[in-house]
């Protein structure tokens, strides 16, 4: 990773960069209450008074050439490096404007060594950090990262394609990944003791981390997702608070914003999380599930985090499949009424939830979940139709519907019908084919009855249909009548009104 750091400087990731520190399953999730917790989304508002434990949240740059490069630390005795780190520390508190490539540019590069060799130093473990070095490691780690975010390019509310669109990247992206790099060093060291470091990575220096992945920057993103992830796998007192700020993170997007840029890498740590819940699992789980996790399929650029959070659900009916029935009714009740597109991904999750159900979780919610298929199998747009007939090539899907055949197949069996008849889109066409002759091998005689039921709907249909329009042709025909009818009338009044005239 080092390695990596020294040659990229400052460029745009590509897809098959791979995370260098990847997550594990954390231990099983601390007990206890749950703090309260406000995120108050400071890192895209104004600056606010400085906090007296991390010291000012910028520092001006010194004169120009007034900064010089400190001495190596081999190139001292070991008893003086404690006080070299410091000094190193110090200078790299000075921010420096890299809007202006060309500005201060040896200042940067002095600013940049140092930081590669207090990683490097942090990484070999030549010497014990001391709680001193710590504490102002953390300031200066802080005065770094810890800034107000540029506001978001895009105004709008439509969701956007990370694939296509051009991700923002953050200018001092070349300082900032060293620090970045030199935190996570510090929480994955096995000499950190946590005793000593929950002093300086506390409450409000988790929130501030959090507020952090709101950065458009996905580099940024990634190095928070696996410090966060370290920081709650390794500080066991800080695992209930780091749930409930995401909480209300998510909170916020659903019900207020919908504005966000790191819910996906949030949903990634969470994934992880969920995966060592302990069972039984708690209520307090379960409530995050139902009020946060479910209701994120509410916005719009669901898109852009659906693999996280598809996943995160998951794990949930994986971890204790009763609650297969609540998943299914939440995804009913977030349902895309004119988005197509979302309602293929739902489909897809649909899919992996099923797998995972029992048949009596199965029993409680196919009433409800076969009317929104049936619903999906008729869809005009051929993606949505072909997603769900997909649902029958799934053997432990087709193996419920089998069980539950004579309640399943009363639903669904006109639309299959109607997809046969009328459906505009080949494919759906054969599909449907498929499933029906499928039904019909797996009971005739149920499938007998629903074919009798459905001709004598349409037949009834039909007769409906007939009369009223036989109901419409008398009320033409009444309606002709009486215009027939008012004609004559005038015709009769207009002769009479030239008689009058004549005698006159």
């Amino acid at each position: 990773m080092l390695r990596k750091i020294m040659k990229g400087g400052h460029r745009k990731p590509s897809k098959s960069d791979d995370n260098d520190f990847g997550f594990g399953s954390p231990p099983n999730s601390g007990s206890g209450p749950a703090n309260n917790v406000v995120v108050n989304h400071s890192s895209r508002a104004a600056p606010g008074p400085p906090s007296p434990r991390y010291g000012p949240t910028v520092i001006a740059p010194p004169p120009m050439n007034t900064v010089e490069p400190l001495p190596f630390f081999r190139d001292v005795p070991v008893s003086e490096r404690p006080n070299l780190f410091l000094r190193k520390l110090q200078l790299c508190c000075f921010h420096f404007d890299f809007t202006d490539t060309l500005k201060s540019m040896r200042e940067k590069e002095i600013k940049r060594q140092t930081l590669l060799e207090l990683v490097d130093f942090i990484q070999s473990g030549s010497g014990k950090i001391t709680e001193n070095c710590q504490e102002e490691m953390i300031k200066m780690v802080s005065v770094n990262i810890f800034r107000c975010l540029p506001p978001h390019e895009k105004t709008g509310q439509e969701p956007t394609d990370p694939e296509e669109d051009e991700p923002y990247l953050e200018p001092s992206w070349p300082h900032l990944q060293l620090v970045y790099e030199l935190l996570l060093r510090y929480v994955v060291m096995s000499d950190t003791d946590t005793k000593v470091a929950k002093r300086y990575v506390d409450h409000s220096f988790v929130l501030k981390l959090l507020d952090l992945f709101d950065s458009e920057d996905p580099r940024e993103r990634e190095y928070l997702k696996t410090i966060l992830h370290r920081i709650y796998g390794k500080f066991m007192v800080h695992r209930p608070f780091i749930r409930k700020a995401i909480n209300n993170i998510f909170y916020r997007f659903i019900y207020e914003t919908e504005r966000h840029s790191g819910i996906g890498e949030l949903l990634e740590i969470l994934g992880s999380i969920i995966n060592g819940f302990a069972l039984p699992m708690k209520e307090e789980h379960k409530l995050f599930l139902v009020r946060a996790l479910i209701p994120l399929h509410k916005p719009k650029q669901i898109s852009v985090y659906h693999h996280q959070l598809s996943y995160c659900i998951i794990q949930f009916v994986e971890k204790d499949y009763k609650l297969a029935d609540t998943v299914i009714r939440g995804l009913l009740k977030y349902w895309p009424v004119t988005n197509c597109q979302k309602e293929v991904l739902f489909l897809g999750e649909l899919e992996e939830v099923l797998e995972a159900t029992q048949s009596a979780e199965f029993q409680r919610c196919m009433v409800p979940l076969f009317r929104q298929i049936a619903r999906c199998l008729t869809s005009s747009h051929f993606q949505v139709a072909e997603r769900a007939l997909f649902l029958w090539n799934n053997e432990h899907i087709v193996g419920l519907i089998a069980q539950n055949r004579t309640v399943v197949l009363p639903i669904i069996f006109e639309a299959l019908e109607k997809n046969i008849q009328s459906h505009w889109n080949q494919a759906v066409h054969g599909l449907s084919v498929n499933v029906r002759k499928m039904f019909l091998d797996m009971d005739t005689e149920l499938f007998e009855v629903c074919q009798r039921q459905y001709a004598e709907k349409e037949s009834r249909a039909r007769d409906v249909e007939e009369q009223r329009e036989l109901t419409w042709k008398r009320l033409a025909d009444v309606a002709a009548q009486r215009e027939l009818t008012w004609k004559r009338l005038a015709d009769v009044a207009a002769q009479r009104g030239g008689e009058d005239m004549i005698t006159v």
